[in-house]
């Protein structure tokens, strides 16, 4: 099996990487203000997936860290629970 994934992993790369030499026509993005910037298609398509992934996991934050207070206050619960003698609320299949 981790035989296939490497093999998987080369292809994909492989891949990628013909992506690259074949576009590295220099395009041009422009901005506001008549800012440009000119970089080859593949940098700039990285680039902006890059951003894209970074921006997706700043948008989660907020979700991961509600939860993980949730479970902390529910384990806290748990052990007030264990210690005070109570039996644990019983799992719902």
């Amino acid at each position: 099996m981790r035989i296939f994934f490497l093999l998987l992993k080369t292809v994909v790369f492989l891949l990628l990487l013909g992506f690259a030499i074949k576009n590295s026509d220099s395009v041009v993005v422009r901005y506001f203000a008549g800012l440009e910037w000119q970089a080859p298609l593949a940098f700039v398509l990285l680039v902006f997936f890059g951003c894209g992934m970074v921006l997706g996991a700043m948008a989660s934050l907020g979700t991961v860290a509600r939860q993980r207070r949730e479970i902390l206050s529910l384990r806290r619960e748990l052990r007030g629970h264990e210690r005070s003698g109570a039996q644990a609320p019983a799992q719902l299949a």
